[in-house]
């Protein structure tokens, strides 16, 4: 099964923000005691700004659906 990717609100400016934002979404993660993200990523759109994207844990991502 092909998981999706969940995009994180907001663009930033600079890629260290971006990296800031991966910190908070991993965190809430643990906070709310769910599993963490599969596979986090920082890209690029492009006019130049930084957003996050990240595939839910699996068990996290079935209990969506």
């Amino acid at each position: 099964m092909d998981q999706n990717w969940v995009y994180f609100a907001g663009l930033y400016d600079s890629k260290f923000e971006a990296y800031c934002a991966v910190m908070w979404v991993e965190a809430d993660e643990r906070i709310r005691g769910s599993s963490t993200p599969s596979e986090v990523q920082v890209y690029q759109t492009r006019r130049g700004k930084f957003g996050v994207r990240f595939r839910p844990a699996k068990v996290a991502y079935q209990a969506l659906r």
